[in-house]
């Protein structure tokens, strides 16, 4: 393969969200199945505080073979900048393609944004990327930022009237001000207990509680104001968790639907990464028509969140109600936009089990950030 035909994948990991952490790891995963033949890396950290650096003893570690690379990367390195990642992008594109028409930075490099939750997955990374005129991996700006704020994302679904569990979403001064109390006793009234508190905008279940009483509800909502200042209240749903990968631009797929039963009394955090209890079913049992039914709602969430690139999108199955009626069927609980994608993460175990591997699952990523990019590039910013 010669230089003109390699894309550039500059990796960014880590940042200053609660879920550091999980991007690290991801992170490791990814360079790990990142085709040395096709693709040039430059791995770029986010510290928890928002400084940026160039992660080169990621790098040594990948150009000594893969299996040096550890489990975990370190958000470690020389400072830099985005702008200096550009430089060095712009440096490496025109040798490659010395003696073509290059038109800026942005030529055969891709940015794959691997940050979890707020400062990385709620737009304002992809808007600095947008700025930088690069291509990136995952959902543009609106399509971020509508997909992390869950309160936002409630609100896009009922438009569209897409089933979902009933909600309350409150900012902090209606929850720390007089009526605080009472404004959180009423939410209660209408979702009823137990409820389920949480950040609008976190992931992985951080911040999130369970409430079983008015008073557990307010202490919550206090402490999830540690994370956002709008808090969310949801109906608390009994149902089967059904989650469903897509993939895709313009025309985007879905794959098989997967379930997860969770170890703990919900999937947390715990559950999720530290934990060995929850156990995922791919492909979920369901039948061919309940299959294609979740497929089809999560189909119309990724769009109706202008998201792009990828997501999962979960939802409960409520088959029966507490008291035995019947149940309202799939409710879309939340979309994600840079799903935990470590090989036994749910988003590439689903495309897995629907015929796409890990590394092909990459590769398609790459070539649909480019595609989306090149799309965009014909739109004008100024009057001509």
């Amino acid at each position: 393969m010669n230089s003109r035909s390699r894309t550039h994948v500059i990796v960014i990991f880590g940042g200053e969200s609660a879920e550091h952490d999980v991007s690290c790891v991801t992170a490791a995963h990814v360079l790990r199945a990142l085709d040395p033949q096709k693709y040039d890396v430059t791995t770029v950290a986010i510290s928890r505080t928002g400084e940026w650096m160039l992660a080169e003893s990621a790098m040594a570690a990948l150009a000594r073979g893969r299996d040096a690379l550890p489990e975990k990367l370190e958000a470690t390195g020389r400072p830099s900048s985005l702008g200096d990642v550009m430089a060095n992008a712009a440096a490496r594109n025109m040798s490659s393609t010395s003696g073509h028409n290059v038109s800026s930075a942005s030529v055969n490099t891709v940015v794959l944004p691997l940050l979890h939750g707020p400062m990385g997955e709620d737009g304002t990374v992809q808007g600095l990327l947008d700025l930088a005129h690069v291509a990136y991996v995952g959902a543009g700006v609106l399509g971020s930022a509508v997909s992390m704020d869950k309160a936002t994302t409630k609100r896009v679904l009922a438009a569209e009237n897409i089933p979902q569990p009933k909600f309350v979403a409150l900012r902090e001064d209606a929850i720390t001000g007089a009526a605080g109390s009472t404004n959180i006793s009423d939410a209660v009234t209408k979702l009823g207990l137990p409820v389920f508190v949480k950040p609008a905008n976190m992931g992985s279940s951080v911040g999130v509680a369970k409430a079983k009483s008015a008073e557990e509800a307010i202490a919550a909502a206090r402490a999830a104001l540690a994370y956002d200042e709008w808090v969310l209240f949801e109906e608390a749903v009994v149902g089967r968790e059904i989650e469903v990968s897509v993939l895709g631009n313009r025309e985007p797929r879905a794959s098989v639907a997967g379930e997860i039963i969770p170890g703990r009394e919900f999937y947390d955090y715990e559950d999720k990464y530290v934990g060995d209890g929850a156990k995922l079913l791919v492909p979920a049992p369901l039948s061919d028509e309940e299959a294609a039914q979740v497929r089809g709602l999560a189909l119309r969430v990724f769009r109706a969140v202008r998201a792009e690139g990828m997501a999962r999108v979960d939802f409960f199955y409520e088959e029966k109600r507490a008291d035995g009626s019947k149940g309202r069927g799939f409710l879309c609980n939340e979309i994600n936009t840079i799903p935990g994608f470590t090989p036994i993460s749910m988003y590439p175990k689903l495309w897995h089990a629907t015929g796409l591997s890990y590394p092909a699952l990459i590769d398609e990523l790459i070539s649909l950030a480019l595609e989306r990019h090149e799309r965009r590039a014909k739109f004008r910013t100024t009057k001509r």
